[in-house]
């Protein structure tokens, strides 16, 4: 059975990311391709690690821990039981800051619902002020045309 390899174009046109993203993540020791000459040549391994660096980040795991991830990973050749806490661990402390989020976002979306209902009662009063500028601009037509 041969490797399947890939090309760094050929990664980024799979997973929609620029080729200047996979350099960095091989820069950030994440990836590590065999080289033939100035070519990079990536293996199946490199492949699924930049699935699961892309994956990670969409669940806003940062690049030091899926390095912490990878180098447990990579001690055991099969995963283990500290990997897997690890990871329970960054799952844990994701949620914990959604959770904060959505607190935040409840928090904001109350003040935004009081300052419209202020403003929307401060410009009823103004229209309906029977000596308030805008209510007889509102009230009453301009005689002159």
């Amino acid at each position: 059975m041969t490797q399947q390899t890939y090309s760094i174009s050929e990664l980024a046109n799979e997973f929609d990311v620029t080729v200047r993203s996979i350099r960095f993540y091989e820069d950030s020791g994440l990836l590590n391709p065999a080289r033939r000459g100035q070519t990079r040549i990536y293996s199946r391994k490199d492949r699924v690690r930049l699935k699961l660096i892309l994956r990670g980040k969409r669940l806003g795991i940062s690049l030091a821990e899926t390095r912490e991830l990878f180098d447990l990973w990579d001690n055991t050749h099969q995963g283990s039981e500290q990997q897997l806490k690890l990871m329970l661990d960054i799952i844990d402390k994701k949620r914990e800051a959604l959770r904060q989020q959505l607190s935040d976002i409840a928090m904001v979306n109350l003040e935004l619902d009081n300052a419209e209902a202020r403003c929307r009662d401060a410009l009823r009063d103004l229209i309906e002020a029977p000596d308030g500028a805008i209510g007889k601009v509102a009230k009453e037509p301009s005689a002159k045309r």
